[in-house]
């Protein structure tokens, strides 16, 4: 790795640890030229599929506007921020697993939907209201009916 500093090519690293979920490495290194210290990074980069659009066309996956989209659904629920991390990164890995180079738009709104459900019915509504665009009061009737015949709510067995 160059050095940022004087631009040398011989650095050796000082420190290794995992950081986060364990999907990150950070390094610490140092410079044997001018021994600056400084630190690096390392992810591993797994290519996510392209998307297919509903009228064919074929767009890099995009994890801002996924991201933006379950923030939308997401918003004033009672989420912390690394419960809406861990879901993006369900999601993500559950899009990898597929090991598919394109997946159709339709079906990256079913995992989103999916992982939405399971842990903020709300927010799955919502985000299936957009994208399945919802027309008027009766489709929004129609799905949460669903949601409640879907899974009832365990009660207390009496004694």
């Amino acid at each position: 790795m160059f050095c940022p500093f004087c631009q040398a090519q011989d650095t050796k690293v000082i420190d290794s640890r995992l950081i986060g979920d364990g999907s990150q490495i950070r390094r610490r290194r140092e410079c044997e030229i001018c021994h600056a210290r400084f630190t690096t990074f390392e992810t591993a980069d797994l290519a996510l599929p392209r998307i297919i659009k509903s009228d064919g066309e074929r767009q890099p996956f995009n994890g801002v506007k996924l991201k933006g989209g379950m923030l939308r659904a997401l918003e004033k629920r009672p989420l912390s921020t690394e419960e809406v991390e861990a879901i993006f990164g369900s999601i993500l890995t559950e899009i990898r697993q597929l090991g598919e180079r394109e997946i159709a738009s339709r079906q990256l709104g079913e995992i989103v939907m999916r992982n939405l459900k399971k842990v903020d019915q709300v927010a799955y509504v919502r985000f299936a209201s957009v994208y399945r665009d919802f027309q008027d009061i009766k489709e929004f009737a129609e799905e949460i009916s669903s949601l409640a015949k879907e899974k009832p709510k365990t009660r207390k067995k009496k004694k």
